[in-house]
């Protein structure tokens, strides 16, 4: 991505009042930032509102010092910057309530793409028993050929990517800060490892300190990427329950380790599995459940450039054509078709402004 590009995501994203909602319906409006900046004022309060539209007439002060930075961090080899726009954006993201515009990634691009994933949560100060479970299950999925996705925090986050590593597997890491950080600071080594063989993911502009709301907001990229979430240890009132509430909310499955009904660290799974989350054994019960025993090829076929595949690239929300077309780089007289085969089948829908987006989510 060229630094004009760059600097219209940017500032997209740090103008005050544009949230990730604003900036996905201004996308939607208008395809890519270049065209959303080339539009009038008035033409913004149409997507937005009056107070937003003043807001964007003025370009952050911190844009251009965001620009040098983010363009350094992208000379080096294994940094990436992928937007909604990006083909290489993750297509279970696109199917969440809230995909963040914006995503750095760190470390092989590909590992977004690997479709068996499976988020492996808990708590920052486990039991070694608890600790030992996280290792091994993140082992053992592992070996399975799953992408053990999860937070980078001390403890079972730590235990999960370790134990993803040592089984020979691939691991993503969602962190709350900005990728030129490592938070918790011990893990510096663990990050490098990640990087080396999985992807370090994050939605916070590069210097974006750890701020302790962040980390929550962070949970519903690990939900959100992932087919189903362990929760290994937890207590009743935790991070790794916003993480297990938001998989659930997104259609994805719950799973929780038991423990001693004297274990505080316990009573967060205990919880789940009363409100309805699986209680899990041993990594072959997750497999079994989501059919991942199976070979990767026989349960997840690699995406063609057909129509479902294009229906992943819409995702949820209003899009425009030229949106879609940056998404996908399919050439328009094919994608037009192609839209045109999804209508007459009644799976699109045509939206006032030329926007698209699946039957039944207006």
């Amino acid at each position: 991505m060229d630094r004009d590009a760059c600097a219209a995501w940017l500032r997209l994203v740090l103008t005050p009042g544009v949230g990730n909602d604003t900036a996905r319906r201004l996308l939607a409006a208008f395809g890519l930032p270049s065209a959303i900046w080339s539009q009038s004022p008035s033409a913004w309060a149409t997507v937005t509102n009056a107070k937003i539209a003043r807001a964007m007439q003025s370009v952050p002060p911190s844009l251009d010092t965001a620009v040098d930075r983010l363009m350094a961090w992208l000379s080096h080899d294994g940094h990436h910057l992928v937007t909604l726009a990006d083909s290489h954006y993750p297509a279970s993201l696109l199917q969440t309530a809230d995909p963040p515009p914006m995503l750095y990634v760190k470390g092989r691009l590909e590992t977004l793409a690997h479709p068996r994933q499976l988020a492996i949560v808990g708590s920052r100060n486990p039991t070694p028993q608890g600790e030992s479970n996280a290792l091994q299950f993140a082992r053992c999925l592992a070996e399975a050929d799953v992408c053990v996705v999860s937070g980078l925090a001390l403890g079972i986050d730590g235990a999960a990517h370790t134990g993803a590593l040592d089984g020979g597997g691939t691991t993503i890491a969602v962190v709350g800060t900005g990728l030129d950080t490592v938070y918790p600071k011990r893990h510096e080594g663990l990050a490098r490892r990640i990087a080396e063989h999985g992807a370090i993911v994050s939605e916070y502009p590069l210097g974006t300190p750890p701020l302790a709301a962040h980390f929550p907001q962070r949970n519903r990229i690990i939900a959100g990427l992932s087919q189903g979430t362990l929760v290994v240890e937890a207590a009743v009132r935790s991070g790794s329950l916003i993480t297990a509430r938001l998989a659930a909310e997104q259609g994805r499955e719950v799973f929780a380790i038991p423990g001693s009904i004297h274990a505080p660290q316990a009573r967060g799974c205990h919880a789940l599995i009363r409100q309805g989350a699986k209680l899990v054994e041993s990594a072959q019960d997750i497999l079994e459940d989501l059919r991942l025993a199976e070979p990767a090829s026989a349960t997840h076929p690699v995406p063609d450039s057909g129509e479902d595949s294009l229906l992943d690239a819409m995702g949820f929300d209003p899009v425009g054509l030229d949106a879609l077309q940056a998404r996908t780089g399919i050439d328009t007289p094919t994608l037009q078709a192609r839209l045109l085969e999804l209508e007459l089948e009644g799976r699109i829908d045509r939206l006032p402004g030329g926007l698209l987006q699946r039957s039944g989510q207006a």
